[in-house]
C-alpha cells in the first residue's frame, strides 16, 4: 500500500491479501509496468447477485462482457464459492462458460486471459487478471537458485529496510541475485515490467499508442551493490541474471566468515539465508546464523541489517540486535518474517 501511494495511485487501502486502489485503464498499465511489490493486478468488472445456479446463469447473460472483452478471445475460468448457498464450484462454472458463449466468448483452459469469478455471500464478483505470468516474472532472469526469493518480496522487503536507492547494498547469502539486482533497478530508476508482455494487452480497452514501455530508467548508473556466495553456480547464475536485466552488481565467491564491507559508507545488508525448510538442516545452520552475526558486529559498524527466515532462533543466533518482527509473510509454502536492525 505504501509503495502504491508513492507510485501516485490513490486511494491506495490495504484489504486482506491486497491493496485496493481505483483508476482507469491507463492506471492499470502503469500498475502492471511500475509496482515492485504487486503479484498481480486484478481489474473488478462488475458484480451481481444470485442465490442458485439459475440466477447465476441468467445474471451472466445480462452482464455486458462486450465492453469488457473482446469477441472470440477466449478467457479460462477461476472460480470460488464461500459463504454462498451456490457452493459447487464446477456447476458454477458450466453455468458461466454458457453465458459466456452466448456472448462469443469461448472458454479454455489454456486461455492467456483469466476471470477470476469469487462468489461470496451470494454476491458474483468478476475480475480479470490483467497481469498473465506473475509480476515476479520480470522478464530477466534465466539461472535460479535453490528456493529463490520471488522479485516481489525482495523489493519490498528493500522498502521495509528503508533502502535509498544509491546506498551500498550487500546480500551475503546471494543466490542467483534476486536481492541485489531488485536493488540496483531501483537505484537506476528501471521499470520492474519493461522486458515482459502483460494480459491487459489482449483486451479491447488497451492502446498501445498511450501505453509507454520504458528501456531503461533515468539513471542507470552503477550502484554500489554487492552479491557474495560460497557457491560458484550461485555466483555464475547472478552474473548472467544482472547482465539479462542490463544493471550493474558486484558478485563474487566468499565465505560469510569472510563477509567484511567495502570502501563505502554504511548501507544496508538484506540477506535471505537457508533455514532449513528447503536447504540445509536447521539445527546445523546454527552456526552459519552464528558466524555471519559476529561478522556484521564487528565490522559493519552504522550499517541496518535484515535477514528474511522461518526460524526466530536462527535469527537469535545472530545476536544483532533486532527490532520487534512484523507480521508472517507466505514464502513458498512456508511462514518467513524479516528480522531487522537500526545501524549496528
Amino acid at each position: 500500500a505504501a509503495e502504491a501511494r508513492a507510485g501516485g495511485f490513490a486511494p491506495a487501502r490495504a484489504v486482506q491479501g491486497g491493496v485496493e486502489i481505483v483508476g482507469d485503464w491507463p492506471q492499470v498499465w502503469r500498475a502492471n509496468l511500475w509496482m515492485r511489490g504487486a503479484s498481480r493486478v486484478l481489474v473488478r468488472l462488475g458484480s451481481f447477485h444470485a442465490t442458485n445456479l439459475g440466477e447465476l446463469e441468467s445474471a451472466a447473460r445480462r452482464f455486458d462482457w462486450a465492453r469488457m472483452l473482446a469477441p472470440r478471445e477466449p478467457v479460462r475460468l477461476d472460480i470460488t464459492c464461500r459463504k454462498s448457498r451456490i457452493a459447487h464450484a464446477g456447476a458454477a462454472a458450466s453455468k458461466l462458460e454458457r453465458a459466456l458463449r452466448g456472448a462469443s466468448i469461448p472458454v479454455s483452459a489454456q486461455a492467456a486471459l483469466t476471470l477470476k469469478i469469487r462468489i461470496e455471500k451470494d454476491i458474483c464478483r468478476v475480475s480479470v487478471d490483467s497481469s498473465g505470468a506473475p509480476l515476479h516474472k520480470r522478464g530477466y532472469k534465466t539461472a535460479t537458485g535453490k528456493a529463490p526469493l520471488r522479485e516481489t518480496m525482495a523489493a519490498l522487503f528493500l522498502r521495509a529496510c528503508d533502502y535509498r536507492p544509491g546506498e551500498p547494498v550487500i546480500d551475503p547469502t546471494c543466490g542467483s541475485g534476486t536481492i541485489p539486482i531488485e536493488a540496483a533497478e531501483i537505484a537506476a530508476g528501471f521499470a520492474p515490467g519493461r522486458n515482459r508482455s502483460f494480459a491487459f494487452e489482449r483486451l479491447p480497452s488497451f492502446n498501445p499508442a498511450r501505453f509507454s514501455r520504458p528501456s531503461q530508467g533515468p539513471d542507470a548508473h552503477q550502484a554500489p551493490i554487492f552479491g557474495y556466495d560460497r557457491d560458484d553456480g550461485a555466483i555464475r547464475a547472478a552474473r548472467k541474471n544482472a547482465k539479462a536485466a542490463g544493471v550493474a552488481c558486484y558478485f563474487e565467491r566468499r565465505a560469510l566468515s569472510d563477509l567484511a564491507p567495502p570502501r563505502a559508507e554504511p548501507g544496508l545488508v538484506l540477506c535471505n539465508p537457508p533455514y532449513g525448510a528447503r536447504i540445509g538442516d536447521a539445527k546445523a545452520l546454527v552456526g552459519l546464523y552464528a558466524t555471519l552475526g559476529e561478522a556484521l558486529k564487528t565490522r559493519f559498524k552504522g550499517w541496518r541489517v535484515g535477514i528474511v527466515t522461518s526460524e526466530a532462533r536462527l535469527a537469535q543466533a545472530t545476536g544483532l540486535p533486532f527490532e520487534p518482527k512484523g507480521a508472517p509473510i507466505d514464502h513458498g509454502g512456508l511462514k518467513v518474517w524479516l528480522f531487522r536492525t537500526g545501524p549496528l
